[in-house]
């Protein structure tokens, strides 16, 4: 069974970086596309962005596109969500999922509410954006 888990969250002022990173735990991520979602206080949980097995095709949600870029190191068994201009309406626990089919992550990321039908997800990992 394939465990992943998030690390890289914190408190960042506004205008901030952060990079988060999502590994797998005894096993390989080689095959799977792997999906950053995020959740807010009292708010659904929404996709962020995805990447497929390959890394050749990565989508973006329209409020992150140009402040956010995922990517994936193949050695390191590791995808990573680079996140610049951190506004506070970013500030969330931040998920990792994965899923050997694409189009289901792609899918998952772009139409609400289709990440109910993802069964593999990390623990989370914090982001706070505040001054």
């Amino acid at each position: 069974q394939l465990r992943l888990v998030e690390s890289g969250g914190g408190l960042v002022q506004p205008g901030g970086s952060l990079r988060l990173s999502c590994a797998a735990a005894r096993s390989t991520l080689d095959w799977y596309a792997i999906g950053w979602f995020r959740q807010a206080p009292g708010k659904e949980r929404e996709g962020v962005s995805c990447i497929s097995p390959d890394g050749s095709s990565t989508v973006y949600t329209d409020s992150v596109k140009g402040r956010f870029t995922i990517s994936r190191d193949i050695g390191k068994n590791t995808v990573y969500l680079q996140m610049n201009s951190l506004e506070p309406e970013d500030s969330a626990v931040y998920y990792c999922a994965a899923d050997v089919n694409w189009e289901i992550l792609r899918t998952a990321v772009t139409a609400d509410p289709a990440y109910r039908n993802l069964e593999v997800w990390g623990q989370g990992t914090l982001v706070t954006v505040s001054s």
